[in-house]
């Protein structure tokens, strides 16, 4: 015991002696953390702030009626549980459910399980369940738009056939579109399967600070930076007026780019998010499925900013604010800084001693760990609307600056992945055809 206590003493001594020789090189790194990052993590907080100060007052319900339009493809009977949850909504309004089933001719379950929701509801009044087969498969983008072209009402909310919801998702969202110059809104995801594995609970973490906070404090500023393909809100006439959704792959980053430049020249409209509106989905639950959805995630970025939309980010199309925004965070910080930091970590690691290298790396920890017990204590007390589950992934924390560089790492070689090889016409979300038919970019 005394020898191990010897040697512990003797490594933190030397830990230290690397440190204080070596300062220059073990903080190189932190001017571009703190020039990169600590901007966005101060206006997020602020932004959370001023959410939560400004939603202790409420008004009377405002409920228009809502069309949902439901993607369908290969859900099977997990649509039922969708359309149950929409169905059931604690709403007075009106609702009309469209489940948009792709290719159901291929895909015979989950059209006849949509079928039979339909039968079991068409004796409600205030609730219309429609089944809209599109017997070719055509993709997300097309089923979409299916939709949208048989929406009969003025709110459109777009969901995932594998998402549900609480039951007062209608009515949270609904209040966003009081203010008429609003005219989209994204609503939050929560991770359904969280407590499946390690992966899923980091992800659960992921989704709860920096999609579901990090968009709560970056809107108060007129800043969100993606309405979720899987659960976003819009006024139908401006959906409409910007096209509706496009053929390529990540719809909903390309849309919510369109919607900004709808913003650029219509200055008093907004783009909202709603924290509290919930939908629930499941998050890859092997490393294997995670890292193929972060590869096309994460590839899309690099497409749509850098390809598709790179005419259109400029000052003139989304006034400064929105364009600064979108060149530091959306393209510098997760295009360009991913690779800067999997390149200083190796560099580090080729470079310098490994007592070096270490120092290095817990210094970085502990930085990135003090923020994340800041983001998620922020989260918790202001916006958790489920404190009770949710102080429970709270011991997991220690993990995530870990799960964080394993993501940038990926988002590193998706970037590659995209220059070298066009990824995002590799996609699942349509029909090879139908994404090589698209306009090249």
């Amino acid at each position: 015991m005394i020898d191990f206590l010897g040697y512990l003493s003797y490594g933190v001594r030397d830990l230290f002696g690397q440190i204080t020789a070596n300062v220059d090189i073990v903080v190189a790194f932190f001017p571009m953390i703190l020039i990169a990052e600590s901007p966005l993590i101060l206006l997020m907080i602020i932004g959370i702030f001023r959410w939560h100060w400004k939603n202790k007052t409420t008004d009377l319900p405002h409920t228009p009626s809502i069309s949902f339009i439901i993607t369908c493809y290969g859900e099977g009977n997990a649509i039922r549980s969708t359309i149950d949850t929409l169905v059931e909504q604690h709403y007075p309004g009106h609702i009309e459910v469209l489940a948009v089933v792709d290719g159901a001719v291929q895909n015979q379950h989950t059209y006849q399980a949509a079928m039979k929701a339909y039968h079991d509801y068409k004796h409600r009044k205030d609730r219309v369940v429609k089944v809209i087969p599109k017997w070719q498969r055509g993709g997300r983008v097309s089923t979409l738009n299916t939709g949208l072209l048989k929406a009969r009402h003025e709110l459109v909310i777009n969901v995932d056939g594998d998402t549900s919801f609480d039951n007062n998702m209608a009515l949270v969202m609904a209040q966003q579109f009081r203010d008429k110059n609003v005219i989209a809104s994204g609503g939050a995801l929560r991770v359904r399967n969280a407590r499946k594995n390690i992966l899923t609970r980091m992800q659960a973490l992921e989704y709860m600070m920096s999609m579901q906070g990090g968009k709560t404090g970056t809107t108060q500023f007129g800043l969100l930076n993606n309405i979720s393909g899987a659960f976003g809100a819009f006024r139908k006439k401006v959906l409409q007026r910007a096209g509706g959704w496009d053929t390529h792959t990540a719809e909903d980053l390309d849309l919510t780019m369109r919607l900004k430049q709808y913003k650029g020249r219509y200055r008093s409209t907004k783009l909202a998010f709603t924290p509290h509106a919930i939908g629930h989905t499941d998050a890859p639950e092997t490393v294997k499925d995670f890292i193929l959805q972060r590869l096309r995630w994460d590839g899309d970025l690099m497409f749509l900013y850098v390809r598709k939309h790179i005419k259109g980010l400029s000052p003139k199309l989304l006034g400064w604010p929105v364009f600064l925004y979108t060149l530091i965070y959306g393209v510098l910080k997760n295009v360009i800084l991913p690779i800067i930091v999997i390149w200083y970590l190796i560099h580090i690691v080729v470079s310098y001693p490994t007592v070096l290298a270490v120092t290095a790396a817990v210094l970085i920890y502990s930085v990135y760990l003090l923020v994340v017990l800041l983001k998620f204590t922020i989260y918790w007390v202001l916006i958790s609307e489920r404190k009770a589950n949710d102080i429970k992934l709270s011991g997991w924390l220690f993990l995530y600056p870990i799960y964080a560089l394993f993501s940038r790492f990926i988002t590193a070689f998706s970037i590659f992945n995209e220059v070298i090889r066009r990824s995002h016409e590799e996609s699942s979300m349509a029909p090879w055809w139908v994404l090589k038919r698209g306009k090249k970019f």
